[in-house]
């Protein structure tokens, strides 16, 4: 069994008003696709500290009073890499500062009722539904080298943790 290198991720949902914030990749691993705002965790630092970093670095906001609403554990080739990764799924609906665009990211706000879903990843395409119901979950999704998924399963949970992520 192939002994992969563990990348922890984040990625952070804003919800306001019916809308949701999404961010279009201008660079690097899934640009041109909507996504949450978020990366990866840097060494020494907590995942909740990577969220809050990463969403700085990339629109320029601090957010206030999130949530961690899943986990998603990935069998995924990133940047040619066979690697573990796990992106941890976060929501909030205030911030401060000011959202703005930047190398990385160009933010716009959607309505939550029409998503723009066929510009999104696979996976968000599925997992986005339980988000937008306000459920927790967890989930598994392995990929080849092409990005194409080969597998998932996904389920609502009480409380998002890595026991619970292991039953999948």
């Amino acid at each position: 069994m192939e002994n992969l290198r563990t990348i922890n991720s984040t990625l952070l949902l804003i919800q306001k008003e019916g809308k949701i914030l999404l961010g279009e990749k201008k660079r690097g691993f899934a640009k041109g696709t909507l996504n949450g705002i978020g990366g990866k965790q840097d060494f020494g630092e907590t995942i909740d500290q990577a969220m809050v970093r990463e969403t700085q670095e990339e629109i320029g906001v601090t957010p206030i009073d999130y949530v961690m609403v899943g986990k998603i554990a990935f069998d995924v080739w990133y940047k040619g890499e066979h690697v573990n990764m796990f992106v941890h799924i976060y929501t909030c609906s205030d911030y401060v500062g000011e959202i703005k665009e930047t190398e990385e990211m160009l933010p716009n706000w959607y309505d939550e009722n029409n998503i723009p879903v066929e510009r999104m990843l696979e996976d968000d395409k599925l997992w986005i539904k339980y988000f937008l119901a306000k459920e927790k979950f967890v989930g598994k999704c392995k990929f080849d080298q092409n990005m194409h998924m080969l597998s998932h399963k996904f389920k609502i949970v009480e409380n998002v943790n890595d026991d619970e992520l292991s039953l999948l």
